[in-house]
């Protein structure tokens, strides 16, 4: 696949994402749901906000890998959480997991008041493309 990283500025970078991505000519192109700090029987994981990222990325792995996929197919990705500065404190999980996969999505965070499940504090939704 290729794809093109569109950033008129520097700054995102130590973020880890970019402003854009471009994807000519891709085949296919996969919308995945959020995925949260679920277990496979949808329980809601208790943890730390370091914790449910991890989990987080971990579910969506297993949709994008069923899918034929992995993350460095990924070239958006959204994140909903309840508390931005706890995402922020806990956002080493985030760059590690995109650094391990060579993946620099664009990017969009948003804080809500609530998600699927009380004790849910962080929800990862993805664009992949092939």
């Amino acid at each position: 696949m290729q794809k093109s990283i569109i950033n008129p500025w520097q700054w995102q970078n130590q973020l880890g994402y970019a402003q854009a991505v471009e994807v000519p000519h891709s085949t296919h192109t996969l919308y995945c749901a959020g995925q949260a700090a679920m277990t496979a029987d949808g329980q809601p994981v208790s943890t730390d906000m370091a914790g449910q990222i991890s989990v987080s990325f971990d579910n969506l792995e297993t949709v994008l890998h069923q899918a034929g996929y992995s993350l460095s197919n990924v070239i958006r990705l959204n994140y909903y959480t309840t508390s931005i500065d706890a995402f922020f404190a806990a956002y080493g999980e985030v760059m590690g997991r995109l650094g391990a996969a060579g993946c620099v999505p664009s990017s969009t965070l948003t804080e809500v008041k609530a998600l699927a499940f009380p004790n849910l504090m962080v929800e990862i939704e993805a664009t992949a493309v092939r």
